[in-house]
């Protein structure tokens, strides 16, 4: 035996083990649609289903740990329900069988009115922990250097027409708007093109996360709102496909260390 060999049999299976699911799993399509804000995504079952055969046949099993969790009541719905948010900074450690492991810490969130959003929190964290530690890829295997939120000024006469259309469409329904927020608000349900205040608060908290700037979202060619406030439906979808393949601020700056 040689010392080539000697030094494969050394190394951990975890990183063999780890390299053969990726290998092994398919990608995962966003073929389900979300019945109130209307953009497509990818189930946690759709992950679980894609990963189980290549886990199983690597011999590699995942173990949560929550690590902090944080729970607060954000508001009701129409009908009157509370809405709870709960974030919750979960450690998967993924293990191959002779011990040897690694470890991804994700953040999750999970929104619910009855005793789900833990749940829900941790599905998330599990779902985009796999996402990234197997590779997994996708339909649309979209690179993001050609989505970064950079400022286009050659498109401001464009938007600036969209714009006027879009708050033609919004004068003409006065009676759409609301004062108070809900959980799914009557100018979403009259199909009013306004994005609703749950939309405005995932696109700040998306900025918060990334380090994005009002400037960058609004110069986007495809972004008809003059604000983050007036941004439409549209605009939403559009910005949150973007937001899902921007990385976080910090993991920028360590980078960049």
């Amino acid at each position: 035996m040689d010392q080539k060999d000697i030094d494969i049999q050394k190394t951990p299976q975890i990183y063999r083990a780890i390299a053969g699911v990726i290998a092994d799993v398919g990608y995962v399509a966003k073929d389900k649609p979300n019945k109130q804000q209307g953009w497509m995504y990818r189930s946690v079952d759709d992950v679980f289903n894609a990963l189980h055969p290549a886990l199983a046949k690597n011999k590699v099993f995942i173990v949560p740990r929550i690590l902090e969790r944080s729970c607060e009541v954000v508001g009701k719905t129409q009908k009157g329900a509370t809405m709870v948010k709960v974030v919750c900074k979960i450690k998967f450690n993924f293990f191959a069988e002779d011990g040897s492991t690694i470890e991804a810490v994700i953040v999750g969130e999970g929104l619910d009115t009855g005793d789900k959003a833990t749940n829900k929190a941790m599905a998330v964290a599990y779902k985009y922990a796999c996402f990234q530690v197997f590779c997994i890829p996708t339909e649309e295997m979209s690179d993001p250097d050609a989505e970064s939120l950079e400022l286009d000024s050659s498109k401001q006469d464009k938007k600036e027409s969209a714009k006027k259309n879009n708050q033609k469409k919004m004068a003409e329904k006065p009676e759409a708007k609301k004062e108070a927020p809900d959980d799914i608000p009557e100018n979403y349900a009259k199909g009013s093109d306004q994005a609703t205040p749950e939309m405005i608060q995932i696109i700040r908290k998306e900025q918060k996360r990334t380090g994005v700037t009002d400037r960058q979202i609004l110069g986007r060619q495809k972004v008809t709102g003059k604000s983050i406030e007036t941004l439409t439906i549209d605009d939403f979808k559009y910005i949150m496909s973007i937001f899902e393949k921007t990385p976080d601020l910090r993991r920028e700056d360590d980078r960049n260390e």
